[in-house]
C-alpha cells in the first residue's frame, strides 16, 4: 500500500491506454505498482524499506526514552528523600548532640559531636550503669534561657542535623540504676552496693565527690543516679536532692545512649562501659535478688502440695472409718 495522501482514485491504475482499468486491491497484499511508479504523491516504499523506516521510528523513539534526565530536574527529588531518611534516622536509630559544655571532661569535650542510639529503646532497653546517656531535664536542672532560631535552623532542628532550641538535654555518665544504694565520702571512692569504683575515666585532677559528697542513697525503681566525668564542674544528681525525684532521673526521660564521639574527626572514639561497672560486688545486689525469686517460684508449689497432702491423707482416714463403721 502506499503511504501518503491519494489521488482521488479508489484503486491505483495501470498505465495510459493498457485498456486494463483499475487493478483490484486485496486485503492481504500490496498493490503492484506498474514501471517502478505509482499515482499516489509522495515516496513509494518498498516491504523492506518500510519495516526499516518502522524499526528506524522505534529506535528513535527508544533514545528518547532512555535519554537522561537532566540534573537540575531530578535535584529536588534527591533532597526530597534524604531529608526524609535524615527524619526517619533521626527518629528511630540516631541522632546527634552537640557538646555545650565541661561537664563531662576528659571523656567528653565542648564541640563534641556525639552520636545516640534510639533503635534500642525501642525494644525496651534501658538505662545501664556506666553507660553515658542523654536524657531531658527532668524539671530545674537547667536555667530557662530563651534561645531563638530563624526558619531555616528550626526546619534543619526537625531534621536532626542541628540540636533544637526547644530542647532541654543534658548528658551524663549512669552510676546507679533502680535499687541500686550509692554513696560517696569526703576523701573516698564512690560505692554502688557497697562495692568501690575505680574511675579511670575521671577527668585528670579531678576527685570523686570531695566538693558534694552524698549518701548512701538508694535509687528507686524506673531511676537512675547520674554523675558528670569532670565532678567538680558538674550539676549532676548530687544537687538535685531537694528536687521531687531526689536527684533521680526517670528511665522515661532517657532519649539514647551515646555511643561515638563522631565529630571532629581527630575526637573519633567509642563511648564504652568501663570495666570497673562489671565487677561483681557491682551487680550483686540485682544478681543475688534472681536467684532468690526463682527459688520461691520453685518452692511454692511444692509447699502447697506438702499442704494439701496431710488434708487428703485425713479425708481418706474419715473414708475409711465411715465405710467400715467405726
Amino acid at each position: 500500500m502506499g503511504y501518503g495522501a491519494r489521488s482521488g482514485h479508489d484503486y491505483p491504475e495501470g498505465p495510459e491506454g493498457d485498456g486494463r482499468g483499475p487493478t483490484p486491491l486485496m486485503s492481504d497484499e500490496r498493490p503492484s505498482p506498474q514501471g517502478g511508479e505509482t499515482d499516489t504523491v509522495g515516496v513509494s516504499h518498498t516491504g523492506d524499506d518500510a519495516e526499516g523506516a518502522r524499526d528506524g521510528g522505534e529506535a528513535g523513539r527508544d533514545r528518547k526514552k532512555k535519554q537522561a534526565r537532566p540534573f537540575w530536574k531530578e535535584l529536588p527529588l534527591l533532597v526530597g528523600i534524604a531529608l526524609v531518611l535524615a527524619l526517619v534516622i533521626k527518629t528511630f536509630l540516631l541522632q546527634a548532640f552537640s557538646i555545650p559544655s565541661e561537664s563531662m571532661r576528659d571523656s567528653l569535650k565542648i564541640g563534641d559531636r556525639v552520636l545516640v542510639d534510639k533503635l534500642t529503646p525501642w525494644f525496651g532497653s534501658e538505662p545501664e550503669r556506666g553507660e553515658v546517656v542523654v536524657f531531658h531535664d527532668p524539671g530545674g536542672w537547667l536555667p530557662d534561657i530563651p534561645n531563638e532560631q530563624n526558619a531555616l535552623q528550626k526546619a534543619f532542628s526537625f531534621i536532626g542535623l542541628m540540636p533544637s532550641a526547644d530542647e532541654q538535654d543534658l548528658i551524663k555518665r549512669v552510676i546507679a540504676v533502680g535499687g541500686d544504694t550509692v554513696s560517696c565520702r569526703k576523701g573516698g571512692p564512690v560505692k554502688v552496693n557497697g562495692a568501690a569504683l575505680e574511675e579511670s575515666y575521671l577527668k585528670p585532677g579531678s576527685t570523686p565527690c570531695d566538693d558534694r559528697p552524698f549518701g548512701p542513697v538508694t535509687v528507686p525503681e524506673d531511676h537512675m543516679w547520674v554523675m558528670g566525668d569532670n565532678r567538680q564542674n558538674s550539676r549532676d544528681s548530687r544537687y538535685h536532692q531537694d528536687g521531687p525525684d531526689g536527684g533521680m532521673v526517670p528511665v522515661d526521660e532517657a532519649i539514647g545512649r551515646a555511643v561515638v564521639v563522631a565529630w571532629p574527626l581527630d575526637r573519633w572514639a567509642t563511648l564504652p562501659v568501663p570495666e570497673t561497672f562489671d565487677q561483681k560486688g557491682v551487680a550483686a545486689k540485682a544478681a543475688g535478688a534472681a536467684p532468690a525469686l526463682m527459688g520461691v517460684a520453685g518452692v511454692a508449689p511444692l509447699a502447697l502440695w506438702l499442704r494439701r497432702r496431710p488434708v487428703r491423707a485425713d479425708a481418706s482416714r474419715r473414708a475409711e472409718r465411715i465405710t467400715t463403721g467405726d
